[in-house]
């Protein structure tokens, strides 16, 4: 009889638990989502404010201040010279004239105790460098830099630099033309103090950044003023406007974070972005690496990555720009300019200055933190330890409890990570679905969509992990209370991110201080439970609980909404080869985990879960149907139908001339066509059903031309995209073209057994590349471009050494040696096979009809860049 007696004590129990825990209904969930979508939207609101902007009105009051609108006067300039590529008149005249005309009028109204220098610098020169594991060889001759310096009372300098030069059909206002324009203007403001800094500042605006960092290669190795150098704030853009991030710092000069810190004054900054950046998931690069690789100089890396939708298109103009952008960058480059031209660091001596790496980040721009990678460590391990072990201490104060205690949050441990795998295969399940049945990319311009394609599911995910672990897992036995049931998942919870933050930390990663400030707040609500005995009571330590989870959302919804903010627009020139979808879709679910996990304990202990779930699903299929029946799904707008924000699709289309010799340099035959590059998972849909309908497009792979030419006899000008992302092929008539790269072969000198020299002379000064690919049981073992020959890249089966070659002025011809090492005797056409390319950006005379009727075919929301290339193929 006394069983049953216990039982029914043990129901009543149990209901008296559930009216303790909350007295909750489901609206109670639907508050705590709320409140994650309010945290995010008050951190997408922080992440777009900006200081209000100085005009010429103000100068009276603040002299010594950076202006906004001065620097505006000089960026409309540079905005509309218009596209200026390399070797353009526009890049080489005509935007390096204004600067030099500027930099005469700055020195001109500058304060007599200042001394402004200025120098042209034309520079030519080569290095080998290597992208995505494929080694190249970067040539430059002629490109031109426009160098200033205000000398100070030392030697030493610290060096400021931006880019005025442009990719094909940009007009490049944000990168670089803002970059620029903010260095006039701090140069400005500096020239007129009366008292020179206690170091030289030096202005570096380079003229060849967008052809592979060349012109700052140029200046840091053969520049005379370069070997003063110590230190370098760069300047660069990957989207347009907003707020400019330092992602890259040093390496290995934590004092040059310290002075960021003593000297900014709206901090943005994050260590995670450096090692994004280093880790190569976002496809560009910058003159840092010149600048840290060849000068062996320390540094900062800041750029501007809202709105990467408009990077590198007809839409990065000052349309889509403001006075603010400029005045926000204006002021901590200032800033940080007068920071470190007068400190005490440049002058120390790069030797004698402490080393080691800095973990450094910003809360949500209101305050800024760093210290040391060493007491990174001591301070992740810490805080992981405690924020377990403080909870587990205060629902264990009762020996009997203990077990129940630590019986729970090994399922809270549990439910976390098989809520994680869960989300992650339901979420990329969806985003495989969504590619295959056509609808790639629909969140690509109305990102929202993202919250209920992939964030709903992986919440539910996580959800119905709980709902199948309380059915299997839990137990009538338990001593705890369910207030305290809850605490003790909570504490897994904890578990889990402490595991996740010692092994990043271990693993040297030092964006471990993300989730170790999600497991601070976690340790600060417990710590105050504790104290204050609140782990008892049926609502005190939810509202503490919740009161440090503020904190926390503020902290996640932020790093999700960078993260979104940045990739988004990245996955329109990810390549058609990935599917952007199942990226974008764990991006998604990380961030849902990150944002609302210290919430799923609670919302798994209220009423009507399943009700709740039953929604979150009803969300998903709306979403859905949406995304793939709706215009709201469609990825792309040009500015007709989004005015402040167009987000174009990407195409290069190349109308190529190719020309095929015989081992002695004779005609042999010739064929021409287009050249369509895949820039993102969409293109190829876009070009079969818009722009040549009825039209079959050759994947480049399957040319019949690779079966036997080098690299399939392509005009590649880069390695980045070509080899990076699928091409397409589709035959059509010949081009015109009025000049080209040629390579003459000069004659042949034997160096020795089994060895010899081969010389050419090259003409024209126009952007081309050249490919060396020895035949089978021939090696390249010398040239005249460097000392060294880098090892070959390797496309279609072949290998081959690659040049691209960079021309600003035009030059003479100049003479190119070879020198080769084969196995036994080669007659002629058995040594090499050599391809050079002659690529024509911005030259539309050469646009024939045909070629303009194509490109009249892509419809508006495109932003297509159009070329004429010229490849001639020479067997050796």
């Amino acid at each position: 009889m006394a069983k049953p007696a216990e039982k029914r004590v043990r129901f009543k129990e149990n209901t008296q638990r559930v009216k303790d825990l909350h007295q909750l209904g489901p609206g109670a969930a639907y508050v705590g989502v709320l409140l994650v979508f309010a945290s995010a939207l008050l951190t997408r609101y922080w992440s777009t404010r900006l200081p209000a902007a100085l005009t010429v009105s103000d100068l009276e009051q603040t002299p010594h201040a950076f202006i906004a609108e001065r620097a505006w006067a000089s960026l409309k300039t540079l905005n509309d010279i218009g596209p200026k590529p390399v070797g353009s008149q526009a890049n080489e005249l005509l935007a390096h004239e204004f600067l030099l005309k500027e930099l005469q009028t700055i020195g001109a109204t500058s304060h007599p105790a200042q001394a402004l220098e200025v120098d042209r610098q034309t520079v030519t020169g080569a290095f080998a460098t290597a992208l995505q594991n494929q080694s190249m060889t970067s040539m430059y001759r002629n490109v031109q830099n426009v160098v200033a310096r205000l000398v100070g009372d030392g030697p030493q300098a610290l060096l400021l630099n931006c880019h005025f030069d442009t990719v094909a059909s940009s007009p490049g206002a944000s990168d670089d033309g803002a970059s620029c324009a903010v260095m006039l203007e701090v140069l400005r403001v500096l020239s007129r103090r009366p008292v020179r800094a206690r170091h030289t500042i030096t202005f570096l605006f380079n003229g060849a950044e967008e052809t592979m960092l060349q012109a700052a290669h140029g200046f840091i190795t053969q520049h005379p003023w370069a070997v003063d150098v110590r230190a370098f704030l760069n300047l660069e853009s990957s989207g347009s406007g907003g707020k400019e991030v330092l992602f890259q710092a040093g390496p290995h000069h934590p004092w040059l974070i310290e002075a960021y810190a003593r000297a900014i004054r709206y901090p943005y900054a994050h260590a995670v972005g450096e090692e994004i950046f280093q880790l190569g998931l976002i496809p560009s690069d910058t003159d840092f690496r010149m600048f840290r690789d060849y000068g062996e100089v320390p540094g900062m890396d800041f750029a501007h990555i809202a709105n990467g939708y408009r990077y590198h298109t007809r839409y990065d103009s000052m349309d889509f720009l403001s006075l603010e952008v400029l005045q926000r960058t204006g002021d901590n480059i200032l800033q940080l300019t007068r920071e470190l031209a007068n400190g005490e660091e440049l002058a120390a001596g790069l030797g004698r200055l402490s080393k080691g790496e800095t973990v450094f980040f910003d809360l949500v721009g209101l305050l800024f933190v760093h210290y040391s990678v060493a007491a990174g460590r001591l301070i992740n391990l810490s805080v992981s330890i405690l924020a377990v072990v403080v909870p587990l201490l205060a629902l264990g104060r009762r020996g009997h409890r203990t077990p129940d205690a630590l019986r729970e949050t090994v399922f809270g441990l549990v439910a976390t990570f098989l809520g994680t795998v869960f989300s992650l295969v339901s979420c990329t399940t969806i985003a495989r679905q969504m590619d295959f049945f056509g609808y790639s990319m629909s969140w690509y311009t109305n990102t929202y969509l993202i919250v209920g394609m992939y964030c709903c599911p992986a919440l539910m995910a996580h959800c119905f992990v709980y709902l199948f672990l309380v059915t299997f897992y839990s137990s009538d036995k338990s001593k705890l209370t369910r207030g305290e049931m809850t605490q003790a998942r909570i504490a897994g919870v904890t578990m889990f991110w402490a595991i996740v933050t010692v092994g990043a930390t271990l693993a040297g990663y030092r964006s471990a201080y993300i989730t170790m400030v999600l497991l601070l707040c976690s340790l600060a609500s417990s710590t105050v439970n504790a104290v204050f005995g609140n782990g008892r009571t049926a609502r005190s330590w939810i509202y503490v609980h919740l009161a440090f989870q503020l904190p926390a959302l503020l902290w996640t919804t932020n790093f999700y909404n960078v993260l979104i903010e940045l990739f988004v627009p990245i996955t329109g020139r990810f390549g058609g080869s990935r599917n952007p979808d199942v990226f974008i879709s764990l991006l998604a679910a990380a961030g849902t985990l990150l944002c609302c996990s210290y919430l799923l304990p609670l919302i798994a202990q209220l009423r009507s879960m399943m009700s709740f779930t039953a929604k979150l699903s009803a969300i998903t299929v709306v979403t859905l149907l949406v995304a793939c029946f709706s215009p709201l799904g469609f990825p792309y707008r040009d500015e007709s139908t989004a005015p402040s924000a167009p987000t174009p699709q990407r195409h290069y289309v190349t109308h190529t001339f190719r020309v095929f010799h015989d081992e002695i340099g004779l005609y042999k035959r010739a064929d021409s066509g287009y050249l369509f590059q895949e820039m993102d998972r969409n293109t190829k849909r876009t070009i079969e059903q818009l722009v040549g309908p009825g039209e079959t497009l050759i994947p480049v792979r399957k040319m019949s031309s690779c079966d036997a030419e080098l690299f399939c006899a392509l005009p590649f000008h880069s390695l980045w995209h070509q080899m990076r992302f699928n091409n397409y092929w589709l035959p059509g008539p010949e081009p015109v073209y009025d000049n080209m790269v040629t390579m003459a072969y000069l004659g042949t000198e034997e160096l020795g057994s089994n060895r010899l020299r081969l010389s050419f002379a090259m003409d024209a000064s126009i952007q081309s590349s050249v490919m060396v690919g020895p035949k089978e049981g021939v090696k390249l073992i010398g040239w005249s471009l460097l000392d060294q020959v880098p090892p070959p890249a390797r496309f279609a089966g072949r290998e081959a050494h690659f040049v691209s070659i960079t021309h600003g002025l035009p030059g003479k011809t100049w003479n190119v040696t070879l020198d080769l090492q084969y196995d036994q005797p080669k007659r002629k056409g058995e040594l090499v096979d050599i391809v050079v390319t002659t690529k024509f950006w911005e030259y539309h005379h050469m646009h024939t009809r045909d070629f303009e009727q194509l490109l009249a075919e892509f419809p508006p929301w495109a932003h297509v860049v159009p070329s004429v290339a010229v490849t001639s193929v020479f067997p050796l």
